[in-house]
């Protein structure tokens, strides 16, 4: 380190590092702390050097060439005054620089961002189908945070925006919109991106009460013959839906790999990383239910049975309910409130009336708890195929019988188990 001389356009211009050295040190003599770095390469870096507590600090001036030596000495001359005044001007702007990059962070990690993480952490533990259904509800029902920084969220614009969502979409809305951003939140505060969770300690938005809508024989004809409105692969998937009483998504996501004989099918398994309660279902196929199966074309790149567009399964049912209400006004038809869901308690309910005993029914829905409870349910394993394919072939017939405006079939019995 050299020490002693001052530093002038001249004496900067012909400064060198010592030969053997990386770097070396020039110390103005005339502003004390003010000095500049010269390197083996020839850059020369002007710098003001004060002590603290814990050390040396040095803060960078600018590179000679950039900054003019007096520029230097008058920038030196300002930070070593905050040095005087106590201030410690490195660590100051060390903690701007820490305290920009977090903004960034912090910015960058959006509702829209922290929610799609948290289902792809999820993946390997959440039905891929929640996790689709989470994400579809979180950004249909808060629109207005999807761009904004997780961490700005309040508990009070989350009271604010479940309000809102109870008002214009109802209490099952909103407190599925709450259990949603509830989960996601909860994960990001575990995972340290948050420090808490705005959701927390939320009253739910009320009490859901169970849906009793079920459709009668005429109404599920209606539902049936509207249907004739949409494409194929739409029409087919709400028949199918309707035939089989199986969910709407997973319909909606049948692959031909799932049928026993695509080009003849029987039964269709649905594995269980797409059942809703994680469990395989084996669902018998009704003879109108195999022939729209067999009807549906194989579209190359696509591996689903209602084929969509991009290899994806169909997925446009408003506007396909919305279609069918159209063709069922037009034909003099109107239904009060109803949903594809109501196919499922339908089904069940009119078999019920006709003798099929109530743990078939749980296995046609695939329910893991029902009739059978308790230590019965442990291990009672009983699939109960030959009454579930007799049920669902009855339902079939009266389906059919609705929708081409018959009355339903007086053959239509439980099969008796054996004794």
């Amino acid at each position: 380190m050299a020490k002693g001389f001052k530093l002038t356009q001249t004496t900067v211009e012909a400064a060198t590092c010592s030969p053997g050295k990386r770097d070396m040190l020039l110390f103005d003599s005339e502003t004390r702390g003010f000095g500049m770095r010269v390197t083996a390469k020839g850059t020369k870096t002007f710098l003001a050097q004060y002590a603290t507590p814990t050390g040396k600090r040095r803060a960078v001036l600018g590179t000679f060439g950039a900054v003019t030596v007096e520029g230097a000495r008058k920038l030196a001359k300002v930070i070593l005054g905050k040095v005087a005044a106590g201030a410690d001007p490195v660590a100051d702007l060390r903690q701007k620089v820490e305290a920009a990059k977090a903004a960034k962070v912090e910015a960058a990690f959006t509702f829209k961002a922290m929610v799609e993480e948290w289902a792809k952490a999820r993946a390997d533990d959440r039905r891929s189908s929640y996790l689709r259904e989470a994400v579809a509800c979180l950004t249909r029902n808060l629109p207005a945070w999807q761009g904004r920084p997780a961490s700005g969220i309040t508990v009070t614009d989350a009271v604010r925006a479940l309000d809102a969502v109870k008002a214009n979409k109802g209490v099952v809305a909103a407190n599925r919109t709450q259990a949603y951003a509830s989960a996601a939140f909860g994960w990001a505060v575990k995972r340290q991106r948050l420090v808490a969770n705005p959701m927390r300690g939320i009253e739910r938005a009320g009490r859901e009460l169970a849906r009793e809508r079920v459709l009668m024989a005429e109404e599920l004809g209606a539902i049936w013959r509207g249907c004739d409105g949409l494409g194929a692969a739409l029409a087919g998937c709400v028949r199918i839906l309707m035939l089989t009483l199986a969910r709407r998504d997973e319909v909606a996501s049948m692959r031909w790999a799932e049928l026993d004989s695509p080009s003849d099918p029987t039964v269709w398994t649905l594995p269980r990383e797409r059942a809703k309660n994680g469990k395989a279902h084996v669902v018998p196929l009704s003879e109108p239910a195999r022939a729209i199966i067999r009807s549906m074309p194989m579209i190359a790149n696509n591996p689903h049975v209602f084929a969509g567009q991009g290899g994806k399964p169909i997925s446009a049912f408003s506007w396909a309910k919305a279609e069918i209400i159209a063709t069922m006004t037009e034909a003099g038809a109107t239904l009060p409130d109803w949903r594809f869901h109501d196919f499922r308690r339908s089904g069940v309910t009119a078999l019920a009336d006709r003798g099929f005993a109530p743990h078939v029914c749980d296995r046609l829905l695939n329910h893991t708890t029902g009739a059978i409870r308790g230590v019965a349910a442990v291990y009672q394993r009983a699939e109960f195929m030959k009454e579930r394919t007799a049920a669902l072939d009855a339902w079939a017939a009266l389906v059919i019988a609705a929708a081409e405006g018959r009355e339903e079939p007086d053959n239509v019995v439980p099969l008796k188990r054996a004794s």
